[in-house]
C-alpha cells in the first residue's frame, strides 16, 4: 500500500568532473577505503575518480542561522557568488525583496538527514576491503521514508540515517533506479518532519536555489544561489566519452555542491524540494566553478513512487548503446545530417534491431520531437512505458525512413 504522502500527491495534495589523464570526479559523494590500515577515498559509482574529503567550502549551518540576528546582505553577498553560503540570518537583496535563504533553512532542513553507509568487498586476490562513504537524504514521507541517490547506497551493506535532531536510525534500502540515480531508504520511525516537494515546470532561471546536505560530514550544510540552467545534460567528454543516463534533464544550479552533498535537497524560496543533488563538475578539471546539478523533484518523486511500491523503478528500453553526432563525424561520414544520436551495438535482441535499425544509423526524432542529441532521445524515452509503441526517425547513408517499435523494459546498461 501506498504511504500517506504518496497517496496525498497522487490526489494533487502537498505532505508534510574529466580529464584526458583520468576519470571525472563527477558524483556529489564520498566513499571511504580502509584496507591495511590505509585510508583512501571512492565515489560510490564503479568507474569514478576519488574525492578528498579535506574539508570544503560551504555554508554555516542551519543552527547558526537561527541564532544570529537577520542582517541584510551587502551586494558582495548575493547567492550566486563563489563559496557563497547563508551566514548568519543573511538575505540577499534582488530587485523584487529579499531572498529569505535563512528562512528556507529553518524550513527545509529539518528534512534533510545525513546517509552513512559500509560495505566489504574484495580484491582481486580475495582480501577483505571495508568501504565507508556518505552521502544525504530528504525525508519523503513522515512514516519513515528517504528519498537519495543511487550511487549513495548501491552495494551498502549497512546504512544509518542521521537525522537533523541529532538521532540515527539503522536503514534498509527499499530499492534503486542506475538510470536515473534515485534510491528509497526506510527507517522504522514515524512522525519524520517530510520535504514539501515542488510539481514539474514551474521554475525560472536566475530564481533563488538553496542546497542543503552533509558535504564531507558537515551535516546540516547550507549554501545558496541561483537556478543557472535547466534541462542540462552533462556532456559525455565530462563522463569519460560515454553518455550517462542518469545525467540529462538536470537542474544546474551555482549553490555549491561537494562530495557528500549526493541525494541532499535544492530547495526554492518558498521551501519546496526542487531537485535532489546529484553531481558538480570540479573546478580544477573543467576550469569553471560552482557547476552543480540536481534531479528535478518532479523526476525523483516519479521514480521513488515506483521504487516503493514494487522495488523497482520501470524503465524503458531501446537496445542500444547511443553516442552524439557532431558535424566533425557527419562530414566523416558523409552522412545527410549534423545532430542526432548514432547507434552504437545494439542489443540483437532488442526492440531496435528487431525493428531493423543498424549500427551508425542516426536517430532524429522520436514521434515527431526532435532529438539532437543522446541526452534528448534518453530524455524523451522518459515520458514512455515499456510496451509503448513509438516511432523513430532513423537517417543512414540511404536516406531518412521511419521506423515503429514497441519498447521493451531495461534491465542493463543502454538506452
Amino acid at each position: 500500500m501506498y504511504p500517506a504522502a504518496v497517496r496525498a500527491r497522487q490526489e494533487g495534495r502537498s505532505p508534510l568532473e574529466d580529464a584526458d589523464n583520468g576519470p571525472p570526479e563527477r558524483w556529489a559523494s564520498s566513499r571511504k577505503l580502509v584496507a591495511s590500515g590505509a585510508l583512501a577515498l571512492l565515489l560510490a559509482l564503479a568507474g569514478c575518480g576519488g574525492n578528498e574529503t579535506g574539508q570544503q567550502e560551504g555554508g554555516a549551518s542551519t543552527e547558526e542561522n537561527a541564532q544570529a540576528e537577520p542582517e541584510p546582505a551587502s551586494q558582495e553577498e548575493a547567492p550566486g557568488s563563489e563559496g557563497t553560503s547563508p551566514g548568519a540570518g543573511q538575505e540577499a537583496a534582488t530587485g523584487e525583496g529579499t531572498w529569505p535563504v535563512a528562512g528556507v533553512a529553518d524550513e527545509v532542513s529539518p528534512s534533510v538527514v545525513q546517509i552513512n553507509v559500509r560495505s566489504v568487498q574484495r580484491t582481486p586476490l580475495g582480501a577483505p576491503q571495508e568501504q565507508e562513504g556518505l552521502g544525504s537524504g530528504v525525508v519523503y514521507d513522515e512514516s519513515g521514508l528517504i528519498i537519495t541517490n543511487n550511487h549513495v547506497v548501491e552495494g551498502a551493506d549497512e546504512v544509518n540515517v542521521a537525522f537533523a535532531d541529532g538521532s540515527t536510525e539503522q536503514g534498509r534500502v527499499v530499492g534503486g533506479d542506475p538510470f536515473t540515480d534515485v534510491a528509497v531508504v526506510e527507517v522504522d520511525r514515524d512522525g519524520l518532519p517530510a520535504a514539501e516537494f515542488a510539481g514539474g515546470g514551474d521554475l525560472d532561471v536566475g530564481e533563488l536555489a538553496v542546497a542543503i546536505g552533509s558535504p564531507s560530514g558537515f551535516q546540516a550544510t547550507v549554501t545558496s544561489g541561483v537556478v543557472s540552467g535547466l534541462n542540462r545534460e552533462v556532456p559525455a567528454r565530462f563522463t569519460g566519452g560515454t553518455p550517462q543516463a542518469a545525467l540529462v534533464d538536470l537542474i544546474q544550479t551555482d549553490a555549491s555542491i561537494s562530495p557528500g552533498s549526493s541525494g541532499g535537497a535544492l530547495a526554492d524560496r518558498d521551501g519546496r524540494v526542487i531537485g535532489i543533488n546529484v553531481a558538480y563538475l570540479p573546478p580544477g578539471q573543467t576550469g569553471a566553478e560552482n557547476i552543480g546539478f540536481a534531479i528535478p523533484a518532479e523526476t525523483a518523486t516519479s521514480v521513488a513512487d515506483q521504487v516503493i511500491e514494487t522495488g523497482q523503478a520501470s524503465t524503458p528500453y531501446l537496445g542500444v548503446r547511443l553516442v552524439d553526432l557532431t558535424p566533425e563525424i557527419s562530414e566523416q561520414f558523409g552522412l545527410p545530417v549534423e545532430q542526432g544520436a548514432i547507434v552504437v551495438d545494439p542489443d540483437p535482441d532488442g526492440p531496435a534491431a528487431e525493428a531493423g535499425i543498424e549500427p551508425e544509423s542516426v536517430v532524429t526524432a522520436i514521434d515527431g520531437t526532435a532529438v539532437e542529441s543522446t541526452g534528448d532521445l534518453l530524455v524523451a524515452l522518459r515520458q514512455y512505458e515499456p510496451g509503448d509503441t513509438v516511432e523513430l526517425t532513423v537517417v543512414t547513408d540511404e536516406g531518412e525512413q521511419q521506423v515503429e517499435l514497441e519498447l521493451g523494459e531495461r534491465t542493463g546498461e543502454g538506452a
